[in-house]
């Protein structure tokens, strides 16, 4: 049976072909059809933490303390953190984009890793501030959620900057009261886009 480490590195791009397409990405996805899941994912137990860490990458499940009022909420976020705070952090979700618009935000957030190396140990530098910037490339404002701890229902699933536009293009948003359509034209409009 593979691992999830080998889901990641089914997908992952090697040195000599970085530049590799979106739909390149897109078919890999597609190959490995039924492997990915969410719970699947979370049995990688050499990956999990019990807490984030802002400029990393991470998969979780989350029950809203709001579900019964919320028009939907992914139970199964993608977040990139960006905040400590007392209660929990605040994070884009990037399951709230379409995944090309993911796809072309994660190539542009590269420019701020922490290092040259691109491993396991890079990070991004990234703030609010730093976000905004890229709101005209992605609909920013509408993906950015405050998770509150004691609603985390895992640990977190840290996902290595390599496998990072892998993970993004995974279809394993786990959302409830819309389809991810519907979500992903809310988030536009709630950015100005």
């Amino acid at each position: 049976m593979a691992t999830d480490k080998d889901i990641f590195s089914e997908i992952r791009p090697t040195s000599d072909d970085v530049e590799k397409s979106y739909r390149w990405f897109q078919n890999q996805v597609k190959r490995l059809g039924s492997k990915i899941n969410p719970n699947r994912l979370m049995q990688n137990s050499t990956q999990l933490q019990n807490s984030i860490d802002p400029g990393e990458m991470y998969l979780f499940f989350y029950d809203p303390k709001h579900k019964q009022t919320l028009p939907y909420y992914d139970k199964f976020p993608l977040v990139l953190p960006f905040r400590a705070v007392n209660d929990g952090f605040y994070g884009i979700n990037l399951h709230y984009m379409p995944y090309l618009v993911r796809f072309r935000l994660l190539q542009n957030l590269s420019e701020l890793t922490t290092d040259n190396k691109y491993d396991k140990n890079t990070k991004i530098k990234i703030s609010w501030g730093i976000l905004n910037r890229y709101s005209k490339l992605a609909p920013i404002q509408g993906a950015v959620k405050h998770y509150l701890s004691n609603h985390v229902k895992t640990r977190f699933l840290k996902i290595d900057y390599p496998d990072w536009i892998t993970a993004s293009q995974l279809p394993i948003e786990q959302f409830e009261g819309a389809d991810k359509t519907k979500i992903w034209l809310d988030a536009r409009k709630k950015s100005g886009q």
